[in-house]
Formats: structure tokens, sequence, C-alpha cells
């Protein structure tokens, strides 16, 4: 059983989402917050698998409630909910540890999924979604600073990792480096290991902020 906590400051909106994660067998809904500080109150709590975060709440944000959670529990699971006029935010959120993130407006299919995949520890960054948000935000002043480990990444873990930094799935990495799909997973692993990264986002975040890939490039 995938145990989830929502936090959202809109009861509807909870609600909404509580109605079709319930209705999907392994998952329950065994909390819900309407602020980010009964959101890291809960998260310590419940221990809960996934946890679905908004950004505007009162109190304490997302964004803050987020750094808090993982700064206690770094294997804590979170999927930030935006819409597009907080793209800003969500740059923020991945760098501060979300697993990932899901526009609010998703189909009920996408978000069903996304828990499921976070929860089974993948990280949940959409192809259009990666090119239009993170590759915008990641030209920030931070960009082009040095990332521990980046100089003992091999040419082809270099290409892999350019390669997920710019939305491709590891089907599409295999398709365009002419390589199986398990040798692709063995080199994102390994690029993990040597950043001393957790998930497939925080591999995206540091490829952009070291400059191995610019917006738009």
């Amino acid at each position: 059983m995938i145990r989830i906590l929502l936090a959202d400051d809109q009861a509807m909106v909870r609600s909404g989402i509580r109605l079709i994660l319930e209705t999907e067998s392994g998952l329950e809904v065994v909390a819900e917050a309407g602020n980010g500080a009964e959101a890291v109150a809960m998260a310590r709590r419940e221990r809960p698998d996934v946890i679905l975060m908004d950004i505007r709440m009162p109190e304490m944000d997302g964004l803050e409630a987020t750094r808090r959670i993982v700064a206690t529990d770094p294997d804590a699971k979170v999927i930030i909910l935006t819409t597009f006029d907080l793209d800003d935010y969500v740059y923020s959120a991945l760098r501060g540890g979300a697993s990932g993130f899901l526009l609010k407006d998703a189909p009920a299919d996408d978000l069903v999924a996304a828990v499921r995949v976070v929860a089974a520890g993948g990280a949940l960054i959409a192809p259009s979604v990666t090119r239009r948000l993170i590759a915008e935000f990641a030209s920030r002043p931070q960009a082009g600073q040095p990332v521990s480990g980046m100089d003992g990444l091999t040419e082809r873990e270099l290409e892999v990792l350019t390669l997920v930094a710019r939305g491709y799935s590891n089907t599409e990495i295999a398709d365009e480096l002419y390589v199986g799909e398990t040798t692709v997973k063995t080199h994102v692993s390994h690029i993990l290991t040597k950043l001393g990264l957790r998930d497939r986002v925080q591999a995206v975040v540091a490829a952009y902020e070291s400059g191995l890939v610019s917006p738009g490039g």
C-alpha cells in the first residue's frame, strides 16, 4: 500500500485528489494538510511514502515545507503540484529536494502514475515540462557553478547526463546513442553515485547549474 499525504490549502482540491487516488488499488491517503506547517508536522508523524505538495499555502508555503521535510528525512518523496505561472518556484523546489512536479490540471491517470513512479524511487520530470521550465530557470545566476564530481564523469556519462537534462527518457537516450536501455540505466546510476545525487531530478538541476547544458542548447 502506498501511503500519501495531501498538502493543499483548498479543501475541495484535496477532496478531488483524494477521490481520484483512493479509487485506485494500492493507494491510500493517510493525512491531509491545509498549510505547509501542517504538512511538515504530518510528514514527521505519518512518514508517508509520497507527499503531494501545493506551493501557495498560508503560514508556510510548499517550497519551505519541502525543504524542511527533506532536511529531516532525506528519503522523503515530494511531488510539487503547480501551474505554469509558478515556474520559478518549481525550479527552487526541485533544488530543495522535491522528487518532481505535476501540473494541477494533469489528467487523473497522470496523477496516479506520478504517485506510483515516485513511490517506487523514480523521479517525475516529464520531457515537455523539463524543456519549458527547467531550461528557462536554470539560466539564473547560479548556472555555471562547479558541481562536485562532475569532472569524474566519463565522456559517455556526460553525453547521457546532457540528454537527461534535455528531458530525454531512457528509451530516447538509448535510441540517440545506439545503446541498450539497460546500459542507459547503468550510466544514469553511475552518474547519480559519482555526483552524490539521489535521483534524476537532481541530476537535471546539476547539469544546468554546472553549465553542462544551457537553456535552448
